[in-house]
């Protein structure tokens, strides 16, 4: 029998799933969406047009995380997560249904823009609110545990994602998945909305936020935001070397591996199919180390790695492209990514005021996202084609170590094992 602890992070869970079921595919998929929506006649600029797209729904997230943060900060967790879903399916649809560019013209472009500005404005506070949540329900001295679930939900999305790109490469013609194969996967992400808003309703609100006597209005949250803007940076710095790592190795991977590298599509879909596997073992696992050693010590070590070796990697990859050598360096990567973040997310609930938890926690996610991490693609191929170095991504992933380490160093809240398990109280 399953536990009601387990449910509950399975439910809370499933919408995180859908949210980066959506993103994995566009971007994934971006050389189809540039040529349905973004023909320029050159095949560079269409690619930046559309992978300028996908960075564009990362422009929303502060604003959803201000908007809707302080909705949840106010109204509840359960509600606020629902509201997020709404949002996120609405963008969703609409992008996979819109008719392409020869279609209905320069409108086509627009509606997708559209769609992935109401999908980012919905996610802004989407891994804010799931991450509060699981924070606020899980059992002493298991919160990073619980939380890397956040994460962890993550990873399926970036497995099933693959998968599809690759039953659709072996069973469609190239010319078949530029005209239509590519919506198959948006589809099927709408084909589980009505499940996961199920799944959702049945939540129950957190114990913690219903014990509160005070719940701040919109004001009062802005003015606490404010007086904390030290630490919304440096959790922004945090949460920058998860956020670029992370799209660096799932979202721009096939990208990278057919444009830079002109490896087979279904090699590059493979790789991240087993990145997403190999963060589905780490994530949870290097959570519950976190309650036990500490989370800034993990963090630490995995930033002080990528800043060193995430560049000569990026080279050895360079000098040979391969199969092997583009799977060696993703799970490389991927391991900074799932050890660092599984203790990251914790730590960042856990800094920010109780009062504003939800909202502080997504605006500075959000604009880790917004500033660099949804731009990742797009910056690494524009890097590649001004520099003619197909290494540059690595300089650009030490760049984000760099933040996240010096944020680590500065941090020290909550760094010893005995207190990973307290949360804030109220005064």
């Amino acid at each position: 029998m399953i536990q009601p602890r387990a449910r509950d992070i399975a439910r809370v869970a499933v919408g995180n799933f859908l949210e980066m079921y959506d993103f994995m595919v566009y971007g994934y998929y971006a050389t189809y969406i540039a040529k349905a929506f973004f023909p320029t006649g050159s095949e560079f600029l269409s690619l930046m047009l559309s992978l300028a797209t996908f960075g564009a729904g990362f422009l929303m997230r502060p604003l959803g995380a201000i908007v809707l943060g302080a909705y949840i900060d106010r109204e509840g967790r359960r509600k606020g997560l629902i509201v997020t879903l709404g949002l996120m399916a609405a963008g969703t649809f609409s992008i996979a249904v819109i008719p392409d560019y020869a279609s209905i013209g320069i409108l086509a472009p627009l509606l997708v823009v559209a769609g992935r500005l109401i999908q980012g404005f919905s996610a802004g506070v989407e891994l804010g609110g799931v991450s509060v949540y699981l924070a606020e329900i899980a059992t002493q001295g298991r919160r990073g545990f619980f939380v890397s679930w956040q994460s962890a939900s993550q990873q399926p999305a970036v497995i099933l994602a693959a998968t599809f790109g690759l039953i659709l490469s072996a069973k469609l013609t190239p010319a078949s998945m530029a005209a239509w194969g590519w919506r198959i996967p948006l589809l099927a992400g709408c084909a589980l909305i009505p499940f996961v808003y199920l799944m959702r309703r049945s939540l129950p609100e957190t114990e913690e936020f219903l014990a509160r006597t005070h719940h701040p209005d919109t004001s009062e949250i802005l003015r606490t935001i404010a007086a904390n803007s030290r630490v919304i940076v440096l959790g922004t710095m945090l949460a920058t070397m998860t956020t670029v790592t992370f799209y660096m190795v799932t979202a721009y991977t096939p990208t990278f591996g057919a444009t830079a590298l002109h490896l087979a599509a279904t090699d590059n879909l493979i790789v991240t199919l087993c990145v997403g596997g190999l963060n589905l073992l780490l994530l949870p696992t290097m959570g519950a180390l976190s309650d036990r050693i500490g989370r800034r010590p993990i963090m630490i070590v995995c930033t002080g790695l990528a800043l060193l070796t995430a560049y000569p990697a990026m080279q050895w990859l360079a000098a040979a492209p391969s199969f092997i050598r583009l799977m060696t360096v993703e799970l490389w990567f991927a391991a900074f990514y799932a050890s660092y973040n599984g203790a990251m997310v914790a730590y960042l609930t856990e800094i920010m005021p109780i009062n504003v938890r939800t909202t502080g926690f997504s605006l500075a996610y959000s604009l880790a996202t917004a500033i660099f991490g949804g731009f990742t693609p797009a910056i690494c191929t524009w890097l590649i084609h001004e520099t003619s170095n197909r290494a540059i991504p690595g300089l650009w992933l030490s760049f984000a170590a760099a933040l996240g380490l010096t944020a680590s160093l500065i941090l020290k809240v909550n760094d010893q094992p005995h207190q990973t398990h307290l949360l804030a109280r109220d005064p």
